[in-house]
């Protein structure tokens, strides 16, 4: 073994004495943190796609059904939907019209969409319709009496996953049955693409019920086999115009002439 000079020593001792600290140093030190992963894709909301499912379904659903429709401050009402095997169909609201005092359907045709007065109380006339515009169009807002759209153009948003919306598995609320899920708007914008609330279904796609702000629509009797196609409630005219949701103004009575005024 060959041995050190002392030149050699004193060249190597800082070295050596060096080198323990040097090894000690690195034992130290921690490798870096790997850069965080990726995330991945988003998870598909189950219930997103459950309740999407119940919705096109529901657009197959070929039926005839009444519905109670209640109201805070409001009598119930029935309301008959029909959804004909030819794609077309008709909802029959009572009191959909002045403010309550005439009852109306709104029926979409492969002709267009359709308003009818049916013969009421406030109304005594013959049934009679007026076109509202092509079948897709939306019914203007002073004739709309909405309580429809659950069971005919917003099943299209509830079909489309890229609507804005957040959508969670829900009890059903009381008087409702089915599977039920929460629905709400996840857009800034003041027009939700449907009513935030509570839908409900039959597992063949039968709207069970719908618990909104506006109201409760709530299946009152297992429905019937559906028509070949609707029939509009009476012949359509082109000499009135659409009636109007709201009540009719009361007059004035300052407007009136005063007795023995000419």
């Amino acid at each position: 073994m060959p041995v050190l000079t002392r030149s050699a020593v004193r060249v190597l001792g800082p070295l050596v004495i060096a080198l323990p600290a040097l090894l000690v140093a690195c034992t130290d030190a921690q490798p870096p943190a790997p850069p965080p992963a990726e995330p991945g894709p988003v998870a598909v909301d189950a219930a997103r796609d459950e309740l999407a499912a119940l919705a096109a379904a529901a657009q197959d659903r070929h039926l005839v059904a009444q519905y109670v429709y209640s109201q805070t401050g409001q009598p119930a009402r029935t309301i008959t939907f029909t959804s004909a095997n030819d794609g077309s169909w008709r909802v029959d609201v009572p009191g959909g019209a002045l403010g309550g005092a005439a009852d109306i359907s709104i029926a979409a045709t492969n002709d267009g969409l359709f308003q009818c007065a049916l013969p009421s109380a406030g109304r005594p006339e013959s049934a009679s319709c007026v076109r509202l515009g092509e079948r897709d169009d939306a019914i203007p807002r002073r004739s709309d009496p909405r309580v429809q759209h659950p069971l005919t153009d917003w099943l299209d948003v509830l079909t489309d996953r890229r609507a804005a919306l957040a959508v969670a598995p829900a009890s059903p609320p009381e008087g409702l049955t089915g599977t039920c899920y929460s629905v709400d708007s996840t857009s800034a914008s003041l027009n939700a693409p449907v009513e935030v609330g509570i839908y409900c279904y039959e597992g063949d796609g039968t709207p069970t019920g719908v618990r909104t702000g506006a109201g409760t629509l709530r299946l009152a009797a297992p429905p019937g086999p559906a028509p070949a196609t609707v029939q509009l409630a009476g012949p359509v005219v082109v000499d009135r115009d659409p009636l109007d949701t709201a009540a009719p103004p009361t007059p004035d009575p300052s407007g009136s002439p005063s007795a023995g005024t000419p």
